[in-house]
């Protein structure tokens, strides 16, 4: 059900891909109670990408899942920008993240919805 994105304008080693996205993984599992069996983690790296008027390094993520909480957002969010901030060395403030809150009849799995 969750599914983080994150995009990032920096280059990154293959090693260093596995080791985010596997630790990414299961901090979404642990911060949203979800199995991490129903985690996706998805990263891009080195797009073209601007913020804030420079090129310097950045990082957009979405993270979506049915029930998402609102009150979550915040730790989530701290969470989140930490988890980049320590992979890839994007100062936190250069970070944005957009939360969703998936409706079950909006997501599909196993050839049929939650």
């Amino acid at each position: 059900m969750p599914l983080l994105k994150i995009q990032t304008n920096q280059s990154l080693h293959e090693n260093h891909n596995t080791s985010l996205v596997n630790e990414a993984s299961e901090e979404v599992a642990r911060l949203l109670g979800k199995p991490e069996r129903y985690v996706m983690v998805s990263l891009q790296s080195n797009p073209l990408m601007r913020f804030a008027g420079t090129d310097a390094p950045l990082a957009y993520l979405e993270l979506k899942s049915i029930g998402l909480p609102e009150s979550a957002t915040q730790s989530l969010s701290e969470a989140l920008c930490d988890l980049v901030h320590q992979h890839l060395g994007v100062d936190r403030d250069r970070i944005y993240i957009e939360f969703t809150d998936a409706p079950r009849a909006m997501w599909g799995w196993n050839g049929t919805t939650f």
